[in-house]
């Protein structure tokens, strides 16, 4: 009984998948992902898939530490001109500040004659100006580094300087300054001075002060300022030794930091 119950081996695996018994694609035609090659060649296409893209939010921008800096410093900036504008502002109101005053009241020429050796013009003029201070409660010191200058038209007779002193409130201050001064190739200029007085009876002259000051606002003493005087005198002459007539005087008044 043993020998009819013995297991023969079977050729063929019954569980093993079929083999394919004619190929996938036709011969002659090329594989596509595209779809049935049967339906294209019919004029047939698959249905068109539109692809619609993702739209991502844009995340919200962050400000730079450039731009904070630079509107805290802007911020700041402000703020100063403010409390500065106030500060002058209250300052103008407690001491109303008025500019000083000046007037060349006195011209004597004690030298003006050319040198025909060197065509040289030797030039002395004694000025007396008076200097006022209209404010009540601002005192004015008057630096060294002065500059006051004596000028014919766009040339240049004479300089000289002012001394240094402190004037107080409402004060006036009369100032007796010699100005001396040598003019090359003057010729020509003294010609210019003549034809001028024969012309019009007189003889144009400026005055120019630069003038450094320290201001003071009740007891407190500021910084230095500069203050510019321009003066236009009409005079009658120019002769040495000799008192001239100042027949117009007017000063303009400036004040720069």
């Amino acid at each position: 009984m043993a020998d009819h119950q013995k297991i023969h081996p079977v050729a063929h695996d019954v569980e093993a998948p079929a083999a394919p018994t004619a190929p996938l694609v036709p011969r002659g035609e090329s594989k596509s992902d595209q779809g049935d090659p049967a339906v294209m060649r019919q004029g047939q296409y698959p249905p068109f898939q539109r692809t619609i893209p993702v739209m991502h939010s844009k995340p919200p921008k962050k400000r730079s530490c450039c731009c904070k800096c630079l509107c805290w410093t802007i911020s700041l900036l402000l703020l100063l001109v403010i409390l500065i504008g106030a500060t002058v502002g209250i300052l103008f109101l407690v001491f109303r500040p008025k500019l000083p005053k000046f007037s060349v009241d006195k011209l004597e020429v004690t030298q003006f004659n050319l040198s025909p050796s060197d065509d040289t013009l030797n030039a002395t003029f004694d000025v007396t100006i008076t200097a006022t201070n209209p404010n009540k409660k601002i005192g004015i010191y008057y630096e060294g580094g002065s500059e006051i200058s004596g000028w014919y038209q766009n040339t240049q007779l004479c300089e000289g300087a002012l001394p240094k002193f402190y004037q107080g409130h409402k004060n006036t201050t009369v100032l007796n300054l010699a100005l001396t001064g040598q003019t090359q190739n003057a010729t020509g200029l003294i010609s210019a001075l003549s034809q001028q007085r024969q012309q019009t009876g007189n003889i144009p002259l400026g005055i120019k002060v630069k003038q450094p000051v320290k201001v003071k606002l009740g007891s407190l003493k500021l910084f230095t300022v500069k203050f510019r005087v321009r003066c236009t005198l009409i005079v009658d002459d120019l002769a040495a030794n000799n008192q001239i007539t100042i027949s117009s005087s007017s000063c303009k008044f400036r004040l720069r930091l």
